[in-house]
């Protein structure tokens, strides 16, 4: 059972200890109690807790506010609740000055002590989302779905239908620009629709496993403790730590190490982490949203993948379509970004796009998908001081370069030598397909673009003809 935090105790009065513990147990916090602060700062750091509840008057050498002050001197990344019998509270302010997050005046009742934890964790939750953003500087602007093609109708309702039921993994696969992590957005806000939540109630965290530097990747994911390595002067919460509670999106999963890959289905199994130099689990209540580029089956075949990590991931797994698949959402992906840049650059007198522009729009094969098209719409709306945007406001390889009309109007004039005694039309298309392959440097990606047909159609027919 996922576990709403971990709360240490410290109290020199057994009874106040015991009737503490059972009461937070019930509520569903995970507790550790002690009576004595012999080794304490050594026990708080080796167990983690998100909450120190503290004594001041301990009957010992050194007090509550000893110990605090020792927290703090140590930099270590926990709230502290302060315990005092003193009714002025004089002594309760001072560690607030010092850096407690609140106080709990002897004798307290149960719910009181609830209500404090949890206003406590939940602030201290609130700063951690405030500091990741921050230094990430992520763009949170809304983004939609776009599209009255079927192959999106039928994405976006069954993205839907996985998140509503509370599914812990999903893959979204899809060339680079598709809009994978878009989808994933939407998840993220079904997936708490599903839990009767809002949105707001589930931290969102996304890693783009690639842009993560290879010594410092397991740190930003799991944490790390004081000293497990050089530089690392403090504690620190990982990004799976950040994200309980809500979503965290693994952006090119496929391409991360092979050692990660064991921790990454460890935590997908059991839904627990642990620190870089830690000695505990940590429990994290959170849905993992993988997202690649990447064919992950050819992966495992080329042993860069692992096939168990493969099989957990794809359980419940979303395709996104390449642009060039679902032309008909072009016009209104286009109008889309439009609107959006021209709100966004305060350009008025841009109304529309015109429907020779539109059409070369079309055409036009997309190997960047929706990204590169939305990059288009910007710079055209950036550059163009017209009414309208016209084919002279497009870059050249979409306004001047081959599209699609343009090769078929070719295959059309083309004429093939056909030999005296004949040639199957197999051979012709395998020794096409082979072509092709040779050119493209064995790229299914560019091989299915160069001849115009989708990625899968490519696979079957290379299976056909047994070509690698």
């Amino acid at each position: 059972m996922k576990t709403k935090g971990r709360i240490f105790l410290l109290d020199d009065d057994e009874l106040i200890v015991t009737m503490l513990g059972r009461a937070l147990k019930n509520e569903g916090f995970e507790t550790q109690m002690h009576t004595s602060s012999q080794d304490i700062i050594k026990k708080i750091e080796t167990w983690h807790p998100d909450l120190v509840m503290l004594d001041i008057n301990l009957g010992e050498d050194r007090t509550g506010l000893d110990i605090l002050g020792e927290i703090m001197a140590n930099s270590i990344d926990v709230q502290v609740v302060m315990l005092t019998a003193d009714d002025t509270a004089e002594s309760a302010i001072r560690a607030m000055k010092v850096g407690a997050g609140d106080y709990l005046t002897k004798p307290f009742n149960v719910d009181e002590v609830i209500m404090v934890i949890k206003g406590v964790l939940e602030k201290a939750k609130l700063k951690d989302e405030v500091r990741y953003l921050r230094k990430t500087r992520m763009d949170h602007s809304h983004h939609e779905m776009v599209g009255k093609s079927q192959v999106i109708k039928d994405i976006i309702e069954n993205a839907k239908t996985i998140a509503l039921a509370g599914v812990p993994t999903i893959l979204i696969t899809g060339e680079s620009g598709t809009g994978k992590e878009v989808l994933a957005s939407y998840m993220h806000h079904w997936l708490h629709q599903g839990r009767g939540e809002k949105c707001e109630d589930g931290p969102y965290i996304a890693v783009n496993c690639t842009a993560l530097p290879d010594n410092l990747i397991e740190s930003e994911l799991f944490g790390h403790t004081k000293w497990a390595f050089t530089d690392a002067k403090t504690d620190k919460k990982g990004m799976f730590e950040l994200a309980d509670g809500g979503t965290i999106l693994l952006d090119e999963i496929g391409d991360i190490r092979g050692d990660l890959q064991s921790k990454f289905l460890r935590v997908l199994e059991t839904r627990k982490i642990r620190r870089l130099g830690g000695k505990v689990d940590l429990s994290v209540d959170v849905t993992v949203i993988a997202t690649t580029n990447r064919e992950l089956k050819q992966a495992v075949a080329d042993k860069d993948f692992r096939e168990d990590l493969f099989f957990r991931l794809s359980t419940f797994s979303l395709h996104m379509p390449p642009l060039r698949e679902r032309r008909e959402d072009i016009p209104l992906l286009a109008q889309y970004f439009l609107d959006q840049f021209n709100q966004k650059y305060g350009k008025k007198n841009i109304k529309d796009i015109s429907a020779e522009a539109e059409e070369r729009l079309y055409n036009y094969n997309w190997p960047g998908n929706v990204r590169e098209l939305k990059n288009v719409i910007e710079r055209c709306v950036v550059l163009a001081n017209t009414d309208l945007i016209g084919p002279e406001h497009l870059p050249q390889e979409i306004c001047g370069g081959q599209t699609t009309v343009s090769l078929v109007e070719r295959r059309k004039n083309a004429r093939l030598i056909l030999p005296e005694n004949g040639i199957s039309l197999e051979e012709v298309e395998k020794d096409l397909i082979k072509q092709a392959l040779e050119r493209t440097g064995n790229n299914q990606t560019k091989t299915a673009q160069l001849l115009n047909i989708s990625y899968d159609t490519l696979r079957y027919q290379a299976k056909k003809y047994k070509l690698k």
